[in-house]
């Protein structure tokens, strides 16, 4: 049987990088709609080569440019420019599987959507889990959606973990993510009020998105992640660590309470956990390379101390705050990174912002998808304001 596959955020890493695997397995997978924010001539591109039934745009300007550049080409593709468009193509009733890529909380209402569906609901947006937490576990398990993460560390645990959830208490110790560390891992922090948005988007192993980028150099990425892990597993915060693993070929791991540990392993390539999204529990060709154990070297670990990484230390503080308190540290760390990348405040005042908005902002009462909003939008004006007296 033919899957029909929904992108959601297909010009981004991850959304190209599902593209790849989906045009090497053409008897598996049809592309049925594609989403992106602004990037007409990417989307434009993808939709001449896949021929989806539909595309998406966010912004309603390029989505004009978009369907008028796709009938001149003689495209069939149809752009869907409605308010809840992301919503239509994730949880249309011909879609079998999503990949919900898009970055940030835009990511939230088509991942729930998709899940509100049942739909095979492959997730490498982080902040569906971390904004949306609670309600978005219980309509995956309304819905009947079959969760599958997308993150490298997430699939890791994923595929080392036994297949009867009800067995984890009683059989495991704790997991742990790996991180590379960053561009600045063996920086002295006291420099770090210097460094460029061109040095930050610098990662050792990875080409990502400028956003995405500068968490992993500043460690949120690995703290959204943590907070990921807890809902994806159902594990306290106290059974979630996290080592540095510069090389990134361990991926993470899973201790169990005999002592012995399980670990993934595998070329740094994001299609290695989309191939595994795409075919669980069949494992198809993803196109990257496999290990080299005689050129691969050694393998180091170091730990993720809070001095050099303070941000990744929010996670488990947010974890044990009232609920809520994860959606207040996602809303403030995207605006500050978009205040380091347009250079209002320096590399280092990142941390400050969401460390403050932590301190200032009490959640109360979010038990729906609107609270939760409500809540994002309100941090997100404090922490404009916050920047503004940091730049003044």
């Amino acid at each position: 049987m033919t899957l029909q596959v929904t992108v959601l955020g297909s010009t981004g890493s991850i959304g190209v990088n599902t593209l790849d695997v989906i045009a090497r397995h053409p008897d598996r997978y049809r592309v049925f709609a594609l989403s992106a924010n602004s990037r007409v001539d990417e989307l434009l591109a993808q939709c001449l080569r896949f021929a989806p039934r539909y595309a998406v745009m966010a912004d309603p300007a390029q989505a004009r440019l978009l369907a008028a550049r796709l009938k001149d080409a003689g495209s069939a593709t149809a752009v869907v420019d409605t308010p809840d468009a992301l919503e239509q193509i994730a949880a249309h009733p011909e879609v079998d599987a999503v990949m919900a890529a898009i970055v940030g909380a835009a990511g939230l209402r088509p991942s729930l959507a998709a899940a509100r569906a049942g739909k095979r609901l492959m997730l490498a947006n982080k902040e569906a889990l971390v904004v949306g937490g609670q309600l978005f576990m219980d309509a995956v398990e309304q819905g009947g959606a079959t969760l599958l993460p997308i993150d490298s560390e997430h699939s890791a645990i994923f595929q080392c973990l036994p297949e009867d959830p009800a067995t984890w208490p009683e059989r495991v110790d704790h997991i742990v993510l790996t991180a590379s560390g960053g561009p600045f891992r063996t920086r002295d922090p006291a420099t770090l009020a210097a460094v460029t948005p061109q040095q930050a988007c610098n990662h050792p192993n990875f080409a990502m998105g400028r956003k995405i980028s500068i968490d992993s150099a500043t460690m949120m990425n690995k703290a959204l992640e943590v907070i990921e892990a807890r809902w994806l597993f159902g594990l306290p915060p106290d059974k979630i660590r996290v080592v540095i693993h510069p090389q990134q070929i361990i991926h993470s791991m899973v201790q169990f309470n005999d002592a012995s540990m399980l670990a993934q392993l595998g070329t740094p390539d994001m299609r290695v956990p989309i191939a595994c999204g795409l075919a669980w529990p069949e494992r198809i060709a993803s196109g990257a390379p496999a290990l080299d154990f005689a050129a691969l070297g050694a393998l180091t670990f170091e730990e993720a101390d809070a001095h050099r990484f303070p941000g990744l230390h929010l996670s488990w503080q947010a974890l044990r705050a009232p609920e809520g308190t994860t959606t207040v540290l996602n809303a403030a760390n995207e605006i500050a990174v978009a205040g380091f990348l347009d250079g209002a405040i320096r590399f280092d005042q990142i941390h400050r912002v969401n460390d403050s908005l932590l301190g200032q902002v009490q959640p109360n009462g979010v038990d729906s998808i609107e609270a939760l909003l409500a809540l994002d939008g309100e941090v997100r004006v404090r922490a404009h304001a916050l920047i503004q007296e940091l730049r003044a």
